[in-house]
């Protein structure tokens, strides 16, 4: 077959490559100037692919990129760490107070249940100390046989290295019934033993009178009735169901009457961080208003710590 140039036709140009064609390449207007990432052009430039304004050129490929991890310098990493360990959320420390029958270890299980605190009774620590004979609990054993109440300092340590174990700390605590008096709640300012929130229940003195007077309890099981609010399930229990020498309406009349005289001198430490709740209510409603204390506080500190990150 004849070629073209035998023929007498004109050659066909060679054509450009299509990145150097007029009409494939991009104008930049005079007025305008855009960018991508760190590729910018500016008023006259042209844009042609694969030359020396094209994004492959400018663009550095992914796997060219060193990691986050290879850029940041060591001061940074440490930096880091500071700013996430002064932002995180302190752990509450919580005081709750009222008169005998108050409520207080409904409202100290409801509390626990929900944050998750460490449940810390005095009474409780007394007891267990004794059982295991510790030396604070050998002393506390001397004094209680002889019939005396065991001194404020005794139980202040037994409380003061409770809530310093490492549960307490990490998750926070409820100190329940604690400081009785204001010797006491000045010796655990000196271990530096400070509440976040001090919750006093107020009850009449009617309903604690009634309260006290109807409870019961079995001896078998160790659970407490009430003969009018939380009954026993059946006529058996009912048999055998005891009252403490000292639920009698004259005695509680009388430990109502210390509880009153020492928790005015105990909230002098504590007037800054103490609410009042009603706990003439039904255990819910009274909750609710610790609830309400509680998740305030929370929201406070996390919108503090996340202050301090950002």
């Amino acid at each position: 077959m004849a070629s073209a140039s035998a023929l007498g036709l004109p050659l066909a140009a060679k054509p450009e490559p299509w990145s150097h064609h007029p009409h494939n390449s991009i104008s930049i207007p005079s007025s305008s100037t855009c960018s991508y990432s760190n590729l910018s052009f500016g008023p006259g430039d042209r844009f042609r692919p694969g030359g020396r304004n094209s994004l492959k050129s400018h663009v550095r490929e992914p796997s060219k990129v060193a990691p986050l991890s290879r850029r940041r310098p060591k001061s940074w990493e440490a930096a880091a760490a500071a700013v996430v360990a002064e932002a995180k959320v302190e752990p509450l420390k919580v005081m709750i107070s009222g008169a005998p029958a108050s409520g207080k270890g409904t409202q100290c299980e409801l509390i626990t249940d929900k944050y998750g605190l460490v449940h810390v009774s005095a009474g409780d620590l007394l007891r267990a100390e004794i059982a295991v004979g510790s030396e604070n609990g050998k002393q506390a054993k001397e004094f209680m046989q002889k019939g005396q109440l065991v001194p404020d300092e005794i139980v202040v340590m037994m409380v003061k290295d409770r809530l310093m174990q490492p549960d307490a700390v990490e998750k926070g605590w409820l100190l329940d019934g604690y400081p009785r008096s204001l010797s006491q709640a000045t010796a655990l300012q000196k271990f530096n033993m400070k509440a976040d929130l001090f919750i006093l229940l107020e009850v009449s003195e009617e309903i604690l009178v009634e309260r006290v007077v109807g409870r019961r309890l079995d001896p078998v099981t160790g659970k407490i009735y009430h003969l009018k609010y939380s009954p026993p399930e059946t006529e058996e229990i009912a048999a055998r169901l005891t009252q403490r020498f000292d639920d009698t309406e004259e005695k509680v009349k009388l430990r109502l009457q210390t509880h009153h005289n020492n928790v005015e001198a105990v909230l002098s430490m504590y007037r800054d961080v103490t609410i009042k709740v009603n706990g003439n209510a039904p255990k819910d409603q009274v909750f609710a208003q610790i609830d309400v204390a509680l998740s305030k506080l929370i929201e406070q500190r996390t919108a503090t710590s996340g202050s301090l990150a950002a």
